[in-house]
């Protein structure tokens, strides 16, 4: 099976330090929508990994963030591609639990959804967090440079073996090149 996980903010749309609140604040990445339907059609199943600390800060609701969800599935599926799953963390770093990134709960519930191992699987985020999970479960963690990219970068804690692409459209034109 060809999987891929992606994080959802800083990679797929844009970021924000306040925390993405509704569907409106919703804005794919300019190239992100095409990458994700490039991967589809390359045979890659596209999983989403994602901390949602604005849930357990109150500020959205479920039923917000599944109005999010859902402006993003139908996004991803009219430029041609296809989410499989989207794993979310709705705590705060003071709920310590096991799923908030750089935990690996995410993680794990992935590897028993699907019955696999992560070793060397394309793992895509924007910030330390997502590199240091992605790290911790054998997968292949990757930096994008858009969302907190560019300061992650700088961060002397990234994992040795990340590899470093400007955007998620540049990681599948690698991704698909050697398919």
């Amino acid at each position: 099976m060809k999987l891929i996980i992606l994080d959802q903010n800083g990679v797929i749309n844009q970021s924000s330090d306040t925390s993405i609140k509704t569907p409106e604040e919703w804005i794919p990445i300019p190239g992100s929508l095409d990458a994700m339907a490039r991967l589809t059609h390359s045979g890659y199943r596209i999983v989403i990994a994602t901390n949602q600390s604005g849930i357990g800060r109150g500020l959205m609701d479920m039923a917000t963030y599944n109005a999010i969800n859902d402006k993003m599935h139908k996004a991803v599926n009219h430029a041609g591609g296809r989410i499989d799953a989207i794993f979310f963390c709705p705590h705060t770093n003071a709920d310590r639990c096991t799923c908030r990134k750089p935990a690996t709960g995410m993680y794990e519930e992935i590897m028993q959804r699907y019955g696999i191992n992560l070793k060397n699987i394309p793992t895509v985020g924007d910030s330390l967090r997502d590199l240091q999970a992605a790290a911790a479960v054998g997968a292949n963690p990757i930096l994008v440079l858009t969302g907190k990219g560019q300061r992650t970068r700088t961060n002397k804690e990234i994992p040795a073996n990340t590899q470093i692409f400007e955007n998620l459209a540049m990681v599948v034109d690698t991704l698909v090149k050697h398919a």
